[in-house]
């Protein structure tokens, strides 16, 4: 169904429903947590550090720093995903002015490499918090 707004049409799924929902709900309260806590003007470090304090109190398991071999020996070593949650998501936090092609790409490539659905980029150093979900469209359920 599309609807017509200021002359803008925009698509309508009602019955649509996101990707892990409830999972991705919860990571980007903890995310909005952290980017109270600490601003806009610190390194990816420090936010990396206080996102995975909030990850063990609210008890996700997750993987810092995770080598991407780790899922297929044929991956050159050296990409590493800042934090991969419930086995299920993809989470890149970034500290920099925009979010660039290359960022959008190297998700992508996570995401293939590691033939998951879904993962986030985090940007820290915007006003306002403002996840960006990229769908792996190759995602192949059967393997």
């Amino acid at each position: 169904m599309t609807r017509i707004i200021n002359g803008d049409m925009y698509l309508l799924f009602a019955n649509m429903k996101l990707l892990h929902e409830n999972l991705t709900y919860k990571v980007n309260g903890i995310c909005f947590k952290v980017h109270k806590n600490l601003g806009r003007y610190r390194s990816e470090r420090q936010y990396c550090d206080e996102f995975e304090i909030l990850l063990k109190e609210n008890n996700l398991s997750y993987k810092r720093e995770f080598e991407l071999s780790n899922f297929d020996a044929s991956i050159l070593k050296g990409n590493r995903i800042d934090f991969f949650i419930e086995n299920t998501l993809i989470i890149d936090i970034k500290a920099k002015k925009f979010i660039t092609k290359e960022d959008y790409f190297q998700m992508l490539r996570y995401l293939e490499s590691a033939n998951l659905q879904l993962g986030i980029i985090y940007n820290f150093r915007n006003t306002y918090l403002k996840p960006k979900r990229i769908i792996n469209p190759k995602f192949n359920r059967t393997v």
